[in-house]
């Protein structure tokens, strides 16, 4: 065995400290702040409305809503973020990545709040959008390279609960706010310059979060690894102790110039799961992200007023911290791609009935319940395209592969801003579904399975 490979193993078979749970917490935090900014791409647009920056007329970019252009330039720089930018995830390590992309984004988010224009604010969301999508795809990769394999589920259910107070936050922000201008200032703005706060966050985990051990033994920085990995030893109790001389003290670099690159996640051991998570991430976006970045335009359009639907929304936006602790019962007990296919087919269902709502009983639960089957796809989903790729080649992979949902919300957005033009919220709810379950069909019938697999066994 390898000194890396003796690493890992002794990494997989630490017991879960207080140490690491809180390191997750910490990480995912800082998450929040990201999960609030994608949640304001639905919630924010009313308040742009309503100081006549942004207008439903056909204005917006190639003739459409400016909704639909706004949710575009989100996810366009996602895309940038995770396509081009995740790849710096693997050269400059998970920490460094982490930290850089949430200054930028809370630099960028702050500035769209100063903007008088949807052209200024379009663009700084586009820009923000580059530093969420860097720190979302490291999220995935650090949290899977700390968790042991018997636990990881319930880490990243964990992570998705804390990432989910972005949520709630986000819609009472915008209850509040939006429709009013304390201190002269409309609402929206107050909202949109909350991700200053994560300044000071991202120094706090610059001093406090470890480099991961895995990319470190990976880069040939086996010692420092092994210091880690001794720190994590000493805060979990019962640990075994480490095997004699695992590390050289003066071990050399790791070759890893031919590794770690694209086009290895196209060859063999690693080619069906890049091509299930492309299809996985096309379609899962179409449908997740339609409900959740529409509804209150959906809910207008099924003539519930602007300030109801918010209401609506908001309500329903509470369920999101609570329901991946629920999941915390089966999430290493289930298979992982089984739980995606479950999500997706409960949420193509409750999603055509939830079109055909008009008064507010009836839209709040299956709001939850629609909510309770997006967490679970959300959390799953993160968590088995992780664990899909070995750590060499993890931030890129996930990065590539993720970049495609970034691609697809942007179509989507103008797709379903057409249909509800010529169609009606029925006709998007019935698009929405149909997406849902072609996920369900890719995953559930060609997916590998992943659940307490070592993540770098398909290297081993």
């Amino acid at each position: 065995m390898s000194p890396a490979a003796a690493l890992f193993a002794r990494l997989d078979a630490l017991p879960l400290s207080r140490y690491v749970v809180g390191l997750v917490v910490l990480l995912a935090l800082a998450g929040a702040f990201e999960i609030y900014d994608i949640a304001l791409t639905g919630l924010l647009v009313p308040g742009l409305t309503l100081d006549d920056i942004f207008f439903n007329d056909g204005r917006g970019l190639f003739g459409f809503d400016d909704q639909a252009a706004f949710g575009a330039a989100t996810f366009a720089g996602l895309w940038v973020g995770t396509f081009f930018i995740a790849a710096a995830i693997d050269r400059l390590g998970r920490k460094r990545a982490f930290v850089a992309g949430m200054l930028w984004y809370s630099v960028f988010g702050v500035l769209m709040a100063f903007q008088t224009t949807a052209l200024g604010v379009d663009a700084m969301r586009f820009l923000a959008g580059i530093g969420i999508g860097v720190q979302l795809v490291t999220l995935d990769t650090y949290i899977s390279e700390l968790s042991p394999p018997a636990v990881r589920g319930r880490l990243f259910a964990l992570g998705q609960s804390v990432q989910y107070l972005g949520v709630p936050i986000a819609g009472v922000l915008c209850v509040l706010f939006l429709p009013r201008s304390p201190l002269g200032i409309m609402g929206w703005r107050w909202v949109a310059a909350l991700p200053a706060i994560g300044v000071l966050l991202a120094i706090a985990i610059a001093k406090i979060v470890p480099e991961s051990p895995r990319w470190l033994a990976e880069r040939g920085r086996l010692a420092e690894a092994e210091a880690i990995v001794d720190d994590l030893a000493r805060r979990a109790p019962g640990a075994p102790p480490p095997a004699p001389a695992s590390v050289a003290p003066a071990a050399a670099p790791a070759d890893v110039s031919a590794r770690g690159a694209l086009r290895e996640i196209f060859s063999t051991p690693l080619r069906r799961a890049t091509l299930v998570l492309i299809v996985y991430n096309i379609f899962q976006s179409i449908g997740y992200f339609g409900f959740t970045n529409w509804v209150p335009t959906l809910l207008v359009a099924q003539g519930v007023g602007v300030t109801k639907g918010i209401a609506y929304t908001a309500a329903i936006a509470f369920v999101y911290p609570f329901c991946p602790l629920l999941f915390l019962a089966f999430a290493d007990k289930i298979e992982r791609k089984y739980q995606l296919v479950a999500a997706s087919l409960v949420m193509a269902v409750l999603g055509i009935a939830f079109g055909y709502q008009r008064d507010a009983g009836p839209i709040i639960v299956l709001g939850l319940l629609i909510t309770v089957a997006g967490a679970l796809m959300s959390y799953a989903g993160h968590a088995y395209q992780a664990e899909n790729f070995p750590t060499e080649v993890r931030g890129r992979a996930v990065g590539f592969v993720y970049s495609f949902s970034r691609l697809s919300t942007i179509a989507s957005s103008f797709l379903i801003a057409a249909t509800l033009r010529s169609g009606g919220p029925n006709a998007v709810f019935v698009v929405i579904a149909g997406a849902l379950t072609i996920v369900a069909i890719t995953v559930g019938v060609f997916g590998p399975a992943t659940r307490g697999r070592d993540v770098d066994m398909t290297h081993a």
